[in-house]
């Protein structure tokens, strides 16, 4: 926990700059070995099937993954904002029954959720236009991850509680466990057996699975303020709704970003397999510059979140501006760190040329524009530790869904070419960047 003594919370009561190092270096150092292991599925394909694997395992079915755990996740924010709230406020009935909650309704929304994904597969996969020679092996990889998508649910809903309470470490301890498992897996499955794309998901399967086990376990140990029962686990109405009042928009929020995302990854499939594997491998690499984005964001919704139940609106501002700085700051460095190193980046991932060349390219258009996006993930994250999440939503979907498919429709027809579909990132990074801004320079007055 990020607490300096039993009484004390070090979030609430600790220097600011330094509290959110604590607590945002777990929360990274997890989220880089969560990717890490993503990562090893895609080089142990890449070097040992082919790339036609490689785009299966990294193209449209991690779009079509990243669309659907993004909207739980966005909807477990909201579980994760109102336990901060109510472990800043100090209240444990409320703690107790918005923890057990939490975990009956990630039970719930796995099986329906796990069913239609496995279900509709092959027909996700025809809507995104990906190429047939991939269609077979994406099928089989999507399958077997939606047969198990009850341990990323109750996985990314026990991390993302146990960070809410301040504790950023255990999430990272349970991650690298799962992220040695997982290269072991791949290795044994697909260099040892050969058994493919079918190899690498059953050994994702696994190491989820024991992830979910390990976070579930520590809330069962907790502390007596955040104590997991099974026994208790069950649907508490006002809660639900609580949760739901945040978790919607947020899970709306994440599902615009994916949408998009899903939309350029179809139009990317339309130049072909090359396009489509050197996309794939960007996404791996630009997963570094997301883990850290994401991690910040983390750490101010529960900055924010337990200031907030805690009447320290003073802090809440100057915890946003602290976070700002430094997460340009490290944006700034790692953007530097990509064009400099993006051509052997990519030969780790694949000897190929042309998805080297093509990749490589790809990077340099993107990567100095992510500065922008830092203030769209500071400023949404903190405005959620507030409870505030209409607005952020409509934002991101006029930002990020509807200026992306103008693009896409109008300005693609116009000029049909790769470069095209990439700037349609940093034009909606810089208008929703400005928005943001305006709103949160808005609400911060009224705080």
């Amino acid at each position: 926990m990020a607490r300096g003594t039993q009484d004390t919370n070090q979030i609430t009561e600790g220097v600011i700059w330094k509290q959110l190092l604590i607590f945002f270096f777990p929360i990274v150092f997890g989220t880089f070995f969560q990717q890490l292991y993503n990562t090893i599925d895609t080089i142990i394909v890449g070097h040992f099937v082919g790339k036609e694997a490689l785009a299966s395992v990294g193209g449209s079915s991690t779009q079509i993954i990243n669309l659907i755990v993004g909207f739980f996740t966005g909807l477990s924010s909201g579980a994760s904002v109102i336990i901060a709230q109510f472990y800043g406020a100090k209240d444990r009935h409320s703690l107790r029954q918005s923890l057990h909650t939490a975990y009956a309704f990630s039970a719930a929304g796995s099986i329906v959720i796990g069913m239609l994904g496995f279900l509709l597969a092959p027909r996700m996969l025809a809507w995104m236009n990906t190429p047939a020679e991939l269609v077979a092996d994406s099928t089989t990889y999507l399958r077997i991850y939606f047969a198990g998508i009850l341990f990323v649910f109750i996985y990314n809903m026990g991390s993302g509680i146990l960070r809410a309470a301040g504790d950023s470490r255990h999430p990272l301890y349970y991650l690298i466990v799962c992220c040695i498992l997982n290269i072991v897996l791949d290795t044994v499955f697909v260099v040892v057996f050969h058994m493919g794309v079918a190899g690498v998901a059953a050994a994702t399967l696994v190491s989820q699975a024991v992830s979910a086990l390990l976070v579930s376990f520590r809330l069962i140990r907790g502390e007596t303020m955040l104590k997991l029962s099974l026994t208790q686990i069950r649907i508490h109405g006002p809660i639900l709704r609580l949760l739901l009042r945040i978790g919607l928009p947020a899970g709306f929020q994440s599902v615009m970003y994916n949408i998009s995302n899903t939309m350029i990854q179809a139009a990317l499939n339309g130049f072909g397999t090359d396009t489509s594997a050197a996309w794939s491998v960007y996404n791996k690499l630009d997963g570094l510059f997301w883990m850290m984005s994401g991690a910040f964001g983390i750490a101010i919704t529960t900055f924010v979140g337990q200031n907030y139940g805690a009447g320290k609106t003073d802090r809440v501002k100057k915890s946003v501006r602290v976070c700002l700085g430094i997460d340009l700051l490290f944006s700034g460095i790692l953007v530097i760190f990509f064009l400099v190193f993006r051509m052997p980046l990519f030969g780790i991932f694949t000897t190929d040329a042309e998805v080297m060349r093509l990749g490589s390219w790809m990077l340099g258009l993107i990567t100095p524009c992510y500065i922008f996006y830092v203030f769209l993930e500071v400023l949404s994250g903190a405005l959620r530790g507030i409870g505030d999440v209409i607005i952020p939503l409509i934002i991101t979907m006029f930002g990020t869904c509807l200026l992306r498919i103008i693009w896409v429709a109008g300005v693609l027809k116009i000029h049909p070419a790769v470069d095209t579909v990439i700037f349609s990132y940093p034009v909606t990074w810089i208008i929703s960047a400005i928005l943001f801004i305006l709103y949160y320079s808005y609400r911060k007055r009224r705080l």
